[in-house]
């Protein structure tokens, strides 16, 4: 069978040259073959176009998110301050802001929030802050366990297995989002007394609690049947012969040839769990007021649309770039990796 570096390399040694001809390859078909894995994909991922953008377009995301108390610095304005209640000119007799397209000046970039007259431009980018942050959390954390189970479950078989299996098949009959729901007040109030003001850190933790509770499963079913497939191969087998412990032959020899479906997967996830968090606070039990979130833009921008359509704007326009360029992302991540599956 002839591997991918091999191929690579043979359809090097074939490209003509501009004569007509054809150039001989065999420096370049040696070139690939002594290159990694990691590294033939970052060469197919830098051919793909989109996916460089789609990547360029995510690094930004979370770069403004990183550098948000910096933008505040330079900008000059907060995401708490109530503006239009200080200055009587940026909102009109209904709460509502004053000027056009919601209030957008070259002191408020994106406009003022009605009602409280908060600058939009940090609200938001404090509100992509604290939503890409806390999915990534979550993400991470889903990764985790999802990978930890499929692998065990794959490895060791049997009734280790079964019961695993059925743990999955459990927790998939889980209505989700009404889980999301019923779950966050009372993982809050397992903490808080109903007098006291819930910290943000507290919710930020239960919400990562809940939406990694669920969000493991299809990760863990996808790595176990990769596993069932790898352990019948013969390097795992010279592993067992040698007298590895399962453990090393799970972390030297299973895992390593299971990063492509984890990263594909995990890029896939993201931006997904992203929605979550945003539909939680959207429904109220996420984050609250006074924190920033897109979630809770958007709850406010629902109240308003009709007073003021232009606050849905910005925020709405951020969240459909981002998650749109990190499926694109996550697209061209599974093409690198596997060119049989290429667009």
């Amino acid at each position: 069978m002839t591997s991918p570096v091999q191929t690579e390399g043979a359809e090097a040694s074939t490209v003509p040259d501009a004569k007509g001809g054809s150039k001989d390859g065999t420096q370049e078909a040696k070139t690939l073959t002594g290159l990694s894995p990691g590294q033939l994909m970052w060469r197919r991922f830098k051919r793909d176009r989109t996916g460089v953008v789609a990547a360029v377009v995510v690094i930004f995301f979370f770069v403004i998110a990183l550098l948000a108390p910096v933008i505040k610095m330079v900008y000059g304005k907060d995401a708490y301050t109530l503006y239009g209640q200080d200055s009587l000119d940026l909102l009109d007799e209904f709460n509502m802001p004053t000027g056009t397209f919601g209030g957008v000046s070259a002191d408020h970039w994106f406009g003022i929030e009605p009602n409280l007259g908060r600058d939009v431009f940090m609200q938001l980018i404090y509100g992509m802050r604290t939503s890409i942050y806390t999915a990534l959390a979550a993400t991470i954390l889903m990764v985790v366990v999802g990978v930890l189970i499929g692998l065990v479950g794959g490895y060791y078989g049997g009734k280790v297995d079964y019961w695993l299996g059925r743990l999955t098949d459990f927790l998939l009959g889980f209505p989700s989002q009404l889980f999301f729901i019923a779950s966050m007040p009372v993982v809050v109030a397992a903490f808080v007394r109903p007098d006291e003001e819930t910290p943000t850190a507290l919710r930020a933790g239960a919400i990562i609690a809940v939406l990694s509770f669920l969000g493991w499963m299809g990760l863990s079913r996808l790595i176990r049947a990769a596993t069932l497939s790898l352990r019948e191969r013969e390097f795992v087998e010279a592993a067992k012969i040698a007298g590895a412990s399962p453990w090393r032959i799970i972390r030297k020899e299973l895992l390593p040839n299971l990063v492509t479906p984890i990263l594909v997967q995990a890029t896939l996830l993201l931006p997904s769990t992203i929605l979550s968090v945003a539909f939680l606070s959207f429904v109220g039990v996420g984050f609250v007021e006074p924190t920033p979130d897109w979630g809770r833009m958007f709850a406010t921008g629902a109240d308003i649309y009709e007073q003021d359509p232009a606050y849905m704007v910005f925020p709405g326009v951020a969240m459909v770039i981002f998650v749109v360029a990190f499926n694109l992302l996550g697209d061209s991540v599974r093409d690198a990796f596997d060119p049989k599956s290429g667009r």
